[in-house]
């Protein structure tokens, strides 16, 4: 078989099967090439090569720790350890971009940190020093897009208080947060999720006495400027957890007045509105401070506090509604508080 037919006589773009060596091939205007095809083996959770990887790590175990395990996202099985943070944290915040992670602030057991983390998604090993928060603070929400992390909230700085404050890193760099805007009120205990373009936080204790909120407020993620009024979750709630697509964000209800809850609720980002029942939480009903990490097709919730600890990882599948099904284990400790990043959610 030729490949090297007249050029006029095939458009570029044109494709064909080449029976001789039994592949696809595409006609580039002088030429026919194979095509390059690469997918990632991500069908083991002790894979190490780069794919669709969650990360989970620090928490409270009771004690609080700097482990860091990981999963693949697209498989089921048991964390596999990842390597440690710089320093032992709880309550931080985890966000990420295709390659790298961020995990900033937290408390270590005897003061609010603004230390943040940096680590490579794809390899293993421990993390490495990225910058400071703009004041230290446990209890952040945290989202992302492809470049950039908006760290909002939490409990700390002098006198220590719940922080309408939000912070933004350029992932890719290091460097210290800058001042990004402000939330709607005060907000400890918080989580956010994203689309590319737009960021949404929610739930959360306003003052830092236990009263709950089911308010969820918007960013544009490339701006810098205050929060906006999106709508209301189904419930107030406090420790949740969020997870997205590029479309639909997910928040797997944490702490109610009525701790038993096992409600998840989701919203479509891209619209304004109240957020509409998702489904139900199995394995962990009743569950609360748990984390996560999302691929475009799947998120995945991990740890909590029932109140024993728990090392329970289930998944949902996002586009669906009410299917959740356990996927494996934490390996190396049960935890609570802890952050969660993916290098596949939806602000990718």
């Amino acid at each position: 078989m030729s490949n090297l037919p007249p050029s006029g006589e095939i458009p570029r773009g044109a494709i064909r099967f080449n029976t001789d060596s039994n592949k696809p091939e595409l006609w580039d205007g002088s030429q026919w090439a194979e095509f390059q095809l690469s997918t990632p083996n991500l069908g083991r959770s002790v894979d190490t090569q780069p794919g669709a990887r969650g990360l989970f790590g620090g928490g409270n175990t009771p004690s609080k720790v700097n482990t860091i395990e990981y999963i693949n996202i697209s498989s089921t099985g048991d964390g596999t350890d990842f390597g440690d943070l710089t320093n032992t944290t709880a309550q931080a915040g985890g966000a990420a971009s295709n390659t790298r992670g961020i995990v900033a602030g937290g408390y270590d057991g005897s003061a609010r940190t603004d230390v943040i983390n940096y680590l490579t998604i794809a390899s293993t090993g421990d993390a490495a020093d990225f910058g400071n928060l703009t004041i230290g603070r446990s209890g952040l929400g945290a989202l992302s897009n492809a470049t950039r992390a908006v760290l909002s909230g939490g409990y700390g700085g002098s006198p220590a208080a719940v922080r309408n404050t939000m912070d933004y890193v350029a992932i890719e760099s290091t460097g210290n947060a800058v001042d990004f805007g402000d939330l709607l009120g005060t907000n400890n205990e918080m989580t956010g999720c994203a689309s590319p373009t737009r960021g949404i936080f929610g739930a959360g204790d306003v003052p830092g006495d236990g009263t709950l909120t089911n308010t969820l407020q918007f960013i544009t993620i490339a701006t810098t400027g205050n929060t906006q009024d999106f709508g209301d979750l189904t419930i107030a709630t406090d420790y949740s957890t969020g997870l997205s697509n590029s479309t639909r964000g997910i928040f797997y209800i944490g702490y109610t007045p009525n701790p038993a809850s096992n409600i998840i609720n989701y919203v479509t980002i891209s619209s304004t509105g109240n957020a509409v029942d998702f489904g139900d939480a199995f394995s962990k009903s009743g569950a609360r401070s748990t984390t996560g990490a999302a691929s475009p097709t799947r998120g995945v919730v991990a740890g909590g506090d029932s109140p024993a600890k728990l090392n329970i990882i289930e998944y949902v599948n996002i586009s669906t509604l009410g299917s959740v099904a356990e996927f494996g284990a934490l390996t190396n400790f049960d935890t609570s508080t802890a952050f969660g990043l993916s290098n596949a959610h939806g602000g990718l």
